[in-house]
């Protein structure tokens, strides 16, 4: 079975940091682009940052020139890191990633999320 385990949420003041990291295990074959979404309370689940196997990244109007998404393919980690945290980044991120597994078909995996609370 392959999975995605989210670590690094907390709580943080307006203006701090935090580092999302996301790790992929399992019988993977290869794994295309990675992501992070995230969900607010009450909002529907949105795109934050993704990256291509290649290094491409795409992120959010909203966090461009804050957030920092990178991946290392050799052991199949996804990180974000956030910067100049608002009060508005508050909500659960996923992890996202399409993965072929061994003898099986491509498919998007989810992880369980990591929550981020940001106080004014």
């Amino acid at each position: 079975q392959v999975q995605l385990v989210e670590s690094g949420g907390g709580l943080v003041q307006a203006g701090g940091s935090l580092r999302l990291s996301c790790a992929a295990s399992g019988n993977i074959f290869s794994i295309n682009t990675m992501g992070w979404y995230r969900q607010a309370p009450g909002k529907q689940r949105e795109q934050v940052a993704a990256i291509t196997r290649g290094g491409s990244t795409n992120y959010a109007d909203s966090v461009k020139g804050r957030f920092t998404i990178s991946r290392d393919n050799a052991v199949n980690t996804v990180n974000l890191q956030m910067n100049s945290l608002k009060p508005e980044d508050t909500g659960v991120y996923y992890c996202n990633a399409f993965i072929v597994a061994m003898q099986a078909s491509g498919m998007d995996y989810w992880g369980k999320g990591a929550l981020v609370t940001v106080s004014s």
